[in-house]
């Protein structure tokens, strides 16, 4: 039991200095901490590190694979343990079907077919869930993400969706610009974004080496991985 117990006090630490490090980025520019929503992505890592994290209060859990997703969200289930699932990756229309049956955010909706079929398959669960438009800000071809130019109407279509909630915008900072330039375009995104559902003010950006910068320039939840979880072989 010591390597689980010791495990739980490396999890509560991390989660600790995680929360408090954002909590800093947010005094350092006038904001209050409890603006910035905290999500713990636990790819990688066992059902009983997220289980842990519960446990200690954290609720806001991340994936962005649906293999590790599903089985995850289903072990956890199966403990009674029901966090706020938000699925961060790439998500391929054939994998709506069971990213609808747990996630409760979606933060990579980047094209009009997936959209649809991510309605239809929140409809058929009888669920509604929350959307982000993932933005490609640099127009990489190999990038994730709707194109600038794109997204006003991609915005509408996510907004008229009856099983959708358009809630914000999403975006990975381009490794080659200066992450305030790429955080300081997703701002000028979700305003376009409240101009067409003025609701929709959710700015999910930052990682682990670079939520600060993320923080200063407005978003509302911020992705870490390892600052909270340390680094870890990848599950088999």
């Amino acid at each position: 039991m010591a390597p689980e117990r010791d495990r739980r006090a490396q999890l509560r630490a991390g989660l600790s200095r995680s929360r408090e490090a954002v909590a800093a980025a947010c005094r350092e520019v006038g904001r209050e901490p409890d603006s910035v929503r905290l999500i713990v992505v636990t790819k990688n890592f066992p059902a009983a590190d997220a289980a842990a994290l519960i446990e200690a209060g954290q609720t806001d859990l991340g994936e962005n694979r649906d293999q590790e997703a599903a089985a995850k969200a289903a072990d956890l289930a199966a403990l009674g343990l029901e966090p706020t699932w938000h699925f961060v990756g790439q998500l391929q229309r054939n994998k709506t079907r069971s990213v609808a049956g747990y996630a409760n955010w979606v933060h990579s909706v980047d094209r009009t077919r997936l959209a649809d079929a991510l309605d239809a398959a929140a409809a058929a669960r009888g669920r509604t869930l929350n959307a982000l438009i993932q933005v490609n800000l640099d127009g990489g071809a190999s990038r994730g993400g709707v194109l600038t130019a794109d997204l006003p109407a991609l915005a509408e279509r996510v907004a008229a969706a009856g099983s959708l909630r358009l809630k914000g915008v999403m975006a990975v900072a381009p490794l080659d610009w200066e992450p305030a330039k790429a955080f300081a375009l997703l701002r000028e995104c979700s305003e376009t974004v409240r101009r067409i559902e003025p609701e929709a003010d959710e700015i999910s950006a930052g990682m682990s080496g670079d939520f600060a910068a993320a923080v200063a320039a407005g978003a509302t939840m911020v992705r870490l991985g390892r600052n909270v979880l340390g680094e870890r072989e990848p599950m088999a």
